[in-house]
């Protein structure tokens, strides 16, 4: 039977995936950022998950204002690196479980969740910036990768609430699965950041830490803020943090905490890393 062991929630901040692209994380500015990492690379060394569902965002490179998916997962066999505007990343080409996706895609359909599905998706820095964090520079990334897409971009994004229960139909999913495999379920994006307008480069860091808090103890109260909430204390791309409570609600109620990381700033970002397992 698969197994979904733990959960990470990460920024992907884009700046983060240059960084490493260039060999830049050794530098004054980057460093401290990249120190917190080590322990985190660490443990995804240790822990080895056969699989890595990733909940993130596109930044139109696989859809546009011409398509917009609420929640999209990837079935495809691999994933090639988007082309943001300067190239793609030189990163590996993302491998995919067709078997296992399809598995959780008939299943979600099938619990009432309208999934798009997409046989062919590049994948951009949203979510190839969290395997950097996580694995650093492979040759080959360590784990096969299900790519699961969630608008957060264009109004109205879903909620925290329906995330939440995205990912315990993921959970129920995985756990029919007649496979003896490892998964580990990453939520991405954030935290607090604003990129444009008045309030451009606004970071909230008590917001960002009582989030983190949160996840381990009140998690359901997480599921609880909305959308004007989101955008007020952790600016209007701070609602990206609603796909963290995907990874989350794919967990055990009584997931705990193994490690966390949290540094400002990141490219004018909150920066956060929280890693929990289930018991």
């Amino acid at each position: 039977m698969a197994k979904i062991i733990a959960g990470v929630g990460t920024s992907h901040v884009p700046a983060i995936g240059a960084a490493v692209d260039h060999d830049k994380t050794e530098t004054p500015y980057w460093k401290p950022l990249f120190d917190g990492y080590k322990k985190a690379r660490e443990w995804m060394t240790e822990t080895k998950p056969d699989v890595v569902i990733l909940v993130y965002n596109d930044h139109a490179s696989a859809f546009s204002l011409d398509l917009i998916p609420t929640f999209a997962i990837g079935v495809a066999p691999e994933f090639q690196p988007a082309d943001e505007g300067y190239g793609p990343r030189k990163v590996p080409v993302v491998e995919g479980h067709p078997e296992l996706a399809w598995h959780i895609t008939e299943n979600l359909i099938l619990d009432e969740f309208d999934i798009t599905i997409a046989n062919n998706m590049p994948v951009d820095h949203g979510l190839s910036v969290p395997l950097s964090i996580m694995c650093d520079k492979p040759a080959k990334w360590p784990c096969k990768v299900i790519p699961l897409c969630v608008n957060v971009i264009q109004y109205p994004q879903p909620t925290g609430n329906r995330c939440y229960s995205l990912g315990k139909a993921i959970k129920k999913a995985v756990e029919s699965f007649d496979e003896d495999i490892t998964i580990a379920i990453f939520g991405t994006g954030g935290m607090s950041h604003q990129l444009q307008g008045e309030r451009a480069g606004l970071i909230n860091e008590d917001f960002d830490k009582k989030f983190l808090d949160d996840l381990t103890q009140d998690p359901v109260g997480l599921t609880k803020i909305s959308h004007t909430e989101y955008i007020r204390e952790s600016g209007s791309e701070g609602i990206e943090m609603v796909m963290w409570l995907v990874m989350r609600g794919a967990l055990d109620d009584n997931a705990h905490e193994v490690y966390r990381h949290y540094h400002v700033p990141a490219s004018n970002s909150g920066a956060g890393l929280i890693i929990l397992e289930n018991d």
